[in-house]
């Protein structure tokens, strides 16, 4: 009974002793989180994605993100490293090149080159004969770790997150384990960065992000987009006019964690809801001592993403258009949506199959 008893002290002691001094990824900081306002408004719960079609990526699966050329031919992003293509009389996406990475946001320039966001290798560019290029990598002088999402201007010039320079998606276990250690650490490594292909000179626009990313260039070139995931918020970027060089916050308090952007050629902004807020993260936002000894829990028993799908349209003012939602996970992890006259195709962290919502007539 007395040997019971002391391994059982034994093995409180070890426990407390690994709760508050084993070592983890992150240094925690104190910050607020806005109070979740909840599904309120135009934002309150529907089914709208329930009835999502599928369209089929052969083994591939988590779509992350699309663009669509001057032909019409949509191309998405894989978990595999696989671009994908779709072309406007194709019923399947079909594997084209392999970035030999983790390929995230996609964009084409106006002569239908394809820049990829790679959370491995950088900034690609990948002309149309397949061809890879290295544009931007860890070496060059924005010093990019986690490349996330890309957009171009009309004037090509390239705007790109680097989600964090902290947490690696390589070193890191995944993109995904290194956005969680990102938004639970919260000292914001991301930045939005300008890269103009013709002089590869590149600036940092905005620093100090938690998790930077979706990014859309506003249709008149005037002003860029960004999410802040870690933060549920949009900032808008000013490029041009009186508040050039200056941020601002387009949309706050979203009820989601914020990640790809698009826009519309009405230039408003698609937006993916890759899961709900959770309750315990907001509550421990100004206790970092607390997230420290969460970090050495065992991943189940750390706060997790919920299985749900949500997009939003938000207008150039803020306001939210539009909101489809799927609480049943019908298509769930929802990074984001490419509007096309057809409809809306829809990407995910995990489905094996695009989503698609044809617009109706």
């Amino acid at each position: 009974m007395r040997a019971l008893f002391l391994l059982f002290l034994f093995l409180l002691l070890f426990t407390v002793v690994y709760l508050l001094f084993w070592p983890v990824s992150i240094d925690p900081v104190s910050w607020q989180a806005p109070s979740s306002q909840g599904s309120v408004k135009t934002l309150k719960a529907n089914n709208k994605l329930d009835k999502v079609q599928r369209i089929d990526m052969g083994s591939d699966y988590g779509p992350e993100d699309f663009a669509i050329n001057s032909k019409g031919v949509i191309a998405v992003s894989s978990h595999s490293g696989n671009i994908l293509l779709k072309g406007p009389s194709d019923t399947v996406f079909k594997p084209w090149v392999n970035t030999g990475g983790r390929p995230l946001g996609l964009a084409y320039d106006s002569a239908d080159n394809l820049y990829v966001a790679d959370a491995h290798m950088g900034l690609l560019k990948i002309d149309k004969t397949g061809k890879v290029t290295v544009e931007l990598g860890e070496q060059e002088s924005a010093d990019i770790v986690y490349a996330d999402d890309v957009d171009v201007a009309e004037n090509g010039v390239i705007y790109l997150t680097d989600a964090t320079t902290k947490f690696s998606a390589q070193r890191f276990e995944g993109t995904l384990n290194a956005s969680l250690l990102e938004i639970m650490e919260h000292r914001g490594h991301g930045k939005l960065i300008e890269f103009n292909p013709a002089t590869k000179v590149s600036r940092v626009l905005i620093s100090g992000l938690v998790f930077a990313n979706g990014v859309a260039v506003s249709n008149n070139g005037d002003c860029v987009f960004v999410n802040e995931t870690g933060s549920y918020r949009i900032l808008r970027y000013w490029l041009q006019g009186p508040k050039a060089g200056s941020v601002e916050t387009l949309v706050d308090n979203l009820p989601g964690f914020p990640d790809n952007l698009s826009i519309t050629s009405e230039g408003n902004l698609w937006v993916g809801l890759a899961t709900p807020r959770n309750k315990l993260i907001d509550y421990l936002s100004n206790k970092p001592f607390l997230r420290t000894i969460i970090q050495r829990f065992p991943a189940a028993l750390r706060p997790n993403a919920v299985k749900y799908g949500h997009v939003i349209k938000v207008g150039p003012t803020g306001q939210i258009i539009e909101s489809l939602q799927s609480p049943s996970g019908e298509y769930s992890f929802t990074t984001g949506v490419l509007q096309t006259a057809e409809g809306l195709y829809l990407s995910s962290l995990t489905e094996t199959d695009v989503g698609f919502l044809p617009i109706r007539k």
